[in-house]
């Protein structure tokens, strides 16, 4: 898989409370994805692009929200999220990446 392919897979890492906790209680970590990445392409894109070994993958379907703004309805895309739990010993540096 080529470098552009594995940067469309893995868009952007996901950075809140709940990931920082996650990173450090179960070494996991969450990116934002392709809707249509599988788990496997997922794993490939991260260990290639880091360089770290990964254990496993969980894939969450996130529905966008309905707003409005100034008296019309509109509604946020779906997107895709992913977290990624890595083998022991293995870090990724995330504020590096965002």
């Amino acid at each position: 898989m080529n470098e552009a392919k594995l940067y469309s897979i893995i868009r952007a890492p996901r950075v809140s409370e709940k990931t920082a906790r996650l990173q450090e209680v179960s070494n996991q970590y969450v990116f934002e994805v392709a809707t249509d990445a599988t788990k496997a392409d997922i794993k490939t894109a991260v260990e290639k692009l880091f360089g770290v070994k990964v254990e496993a993958v969980n894939v969450v379907n996130v529905k966008g929200k309905n707003k409005s703004f100034r008296f019309r309805t509109g509604r946020r895309g779906d997107w895709r999220k992913a977290y990624v739990k890595l083998a022991e010993g293995q870090s990724i540096d995330v504020m590096a990446t965002a």
